[in-house]
């Protein structure tokens, strides 16, 4: 038996022992939540073991937190003593998972493994394919460290990339990355267990099993924040090189607007000069690679990531939720339809054409934005879990507030096209002050004692021209309907109106 297999069996053992145990698992024991051991052992051919909780109060384990492989039952119970069985069917290649106990303000952590834990070599598409809590060694290029406490970072091979999502140091602590001494464009070996979370491909707290430094790095850039401007220009990138000479690989969907224009310097120290066009689209960026090898044939990779800014592209909102996700700026308004949490800048905008979600939008409480309120935004477009379309890294260029008022209080006043107000009412009639048939949203609304008249009922912020037509109807507005609508006050030929026509709601009277 090999050395790490003998620890792997030694592990498995243990939990095993811990299991049958009752009295003797006290480390992590509390008065109020009290397990009777920590760790759970699962045949490798299927099976099922159990443990027993005793809480001061109602107890519950996160079930989305549960491996896809495991069954547990119960996942919650009252106060009291209770047995959970943990039960797995056959497994090919050891396992392990992690669930977590959670009473009042105590929770306690319970490792399941099933199995030894075998390593499988692999490819980063190997891994992609290959199912979750398996354990792989892969070896790749550190590219895009992210995360320097926790070592998050990729990795990448000639067959694809997969997340590295926390990295142990030498002694197997989490937390120590900058210890290990990890660069971009180092060449490293990992060991750990595959997840998917939200689509994406990971291996978690890994192992470091071998680690190359690599012979080119990226030592200083012209301008320092490798950006270009709109108008187009230069940066230079200076590099130092232990390999045999460099390459440089600019990605194919750049070179529309990118282009190498020298390579200078000396093999030790070369200096690589990027031309951009001028851009006439929103922000937009690429990563450059260069390589060298070694005397062995090795190649290494050293990266940098350019930027050229762009136009702010004006659309609306079904064409930002249409547009692919980037670092191209866009410029929506719309009115504020609702908001998730203030403090934090994440709310929904919708026009006429649609709605989209503002995520973490930067001043946004400064700014005093509130539901209702008419507000321009300008941001870049992301897609959450591929589903949810949303407006990030933004900000508020423009906001028009709205006020909430009664019927009487609109009446009462002033005209002004500058200030807009939300006012709610139950219609009354669907016509136009000539008694004419709806087309543009012409209505009466009340409030049991004042009459408003309408001028124009359009499907939200935006709408011009045909867009204003017939949405009563393709809304199936009716009489007797409560509409809340956002407008400016105007007053023609004596009758008052709410001018401006932005529908913001109803409430159906059936």
């Amino acid at each position: 038996m090999k050395l790490k297999y003998f620890f792997y069996a030694f592990a498995v053992l243990c939990a095993t022992v811990l299991v049958s145990c009752s009295d003797d698992d006290e480390a992590t024991l509390f008065d109020e939540l009290r397990v009777s051991s920590s760790y759970v052992a699962l045949d490798v051919q299927g099976g099922s073991a159990t443990i027993e909780i005793e809480a001061a109060e109602a107890w519950s384990i996160d079930e989305s937190k549960i491996p896809a492989w495991l069954i547990v039952s119960p996942t919650s119970g009252n106060a009291g003593k209770t047995t959970i069985t943990f039960s797995a069917p056959m497994a090919e290649n050891g396992r392990s998972g992690e669930i977590k106990i959670n009473s009042g303000k105590r929770t306690q952590n319970i490792n399941i493994i099933q199995g030894l834990p075998m390593v499988t070599d692999a490819t980063c598409a190997e891994v992609i394919a290959g199912p979750d809590s398996k354990t792989y060694r892969v070896t790749g290029t550190v590219t895009e460290i992210y995360n320097t406490e926790y070592g998050n970072w990729y990795l990448v091979d000639e067959t694809g990339r997969i997340q590295i999502y926390g990295t142990l140091d030498a002694k197997g602590k989490a937390k120590n990355f900058l210890s290990l001494g990890i660069e971009e464009g180092d060449i490293v070996t990992v060991e750990g267990p595959k997840k998917t979370y939200n689509g994406a491909t990971e291996l978690e707290n890994v192992t470091v099993v071998k680690h190359t430094k690599s012979l080119i790095k990226v030592t200083t850039v012209d301008p320092e924040d490798c950006t270009f401007p709109q108008e187009g220009g230069n940066v230079a990138i200076t590099l130092a090189n232990k390999g045999n000479g460099i390459s440089v690989d600019i990605p194919n969907e750049s070179k529309d607007w990118l282009s190498m224009t020298s390579i200078g310097g000396t093999p030790a120290e070369p200096y690589v000069v990027f031309k951009a066009q001028p851009n006439t689209m929103g922000d937009r960026s690429t990563t450059v690679t260069f390589k060298t090898t070694s005397n062995d044939g090795t190649v290494y990779t050293a990266t940098a990531t350019l930027n050229q800014k762009g136009a702010i592209i004006d659309c609306t909102i079904a064409e930002f939720n249409a547009a692919p996700k980037g670092d191209t700026q866009y410029r929506i308004t719309g009115v504020i339809s609702s908001i998730a949490d203030a403090a934090k800048g994440r709310f929904y905008i919708k026009d006429y054409s649609g709605e989209t979600y503002a995520f973490n939008l930067n001043g946004f409480t400064d700014s005093k934005a509130k539901v209702g309120d008419i507000v321009t935004l300008v941001g870049k477009k992301d897609i959450y879990n591929n589903t949810t379309n949303e407006l990030v890294q933004g900000k508020v260029e423009n906001l028009i507030p709205v006020t909430e008022v009664t019927i009487a209080e609109f009446l009462n006043k002033p005209d002004s096209k500058d200030t807009y107000y939300m006012v709610t009412g139950t219609i009354s009639s669907l016509k136009d002050n000539k008694g004419n048939d709806n087309v543009y949203g012409n209505l009466y609304m009340t409030d049991g004692s004042n009459d408003l008249y309408v001028y124009g009922c359009y499907p939200g912020y935006g709408a011009t021209g045909d867009l204003r037509k017939g949405f009563i109807a393709s809304a199936g507005i009716q009489v007797g309907d409560k509409l809340t609508m956002i407008g400016y006050k105007d007053t023609h030929n004596g009758l008052v109106e709410l001018c401006g026509g932005i529908y913001f709601s109803h409430l159906s009277a059936n």
